[in-house]
């Protein structure tokens, strides 16, 4: 007569598990078009709030654009002018350091 008071269990599964992938991408599949949709919906109520913004008027009411002084545009010209000058003279000019190279 043989006596097993310990019995070795090799096999751990769950019995009645299953698992079941075509639920996971039902769930997957239906969120997605859930987040589509209200993204889509969202991308609408931006496009119709930019949409009715209104147009800003132009400060003159008789449609012409405001005239630039002519002064002003003289004295930018001049600057430029000068700088383009003194960009020749650089250019143009024999360098002070001697190039240890040579």
């Amino acid at each position: 007569m043989k006596i097993n008071f310990f019995k070795k269990e090799n096999n751990f599964k769950k019995k009645d598990f299953a698992f079941h992938p075509n639920f996971f991408w039902k769930i997957i599949l239906i969120s997605t078009m859930i987040i589509i949709f209200l993204s889509l919906l969202f991308g609408y109520g931006l496009f119709k709030q930019t949409n009715e913004e209104p147009i800003l008027p132009l400060t003159n009411n008789d449609g012409q654009f405001p005239v630039v002084n002519k002064d002003r545009i003289e004295k930018v010209l001049n600057f430029f002018y000068t700088r383009e000058k003194k960009s020749i003279d650089i250019l143009n000019s024999s360098s002070f350091i001697v190039d240890p190279s040579l």
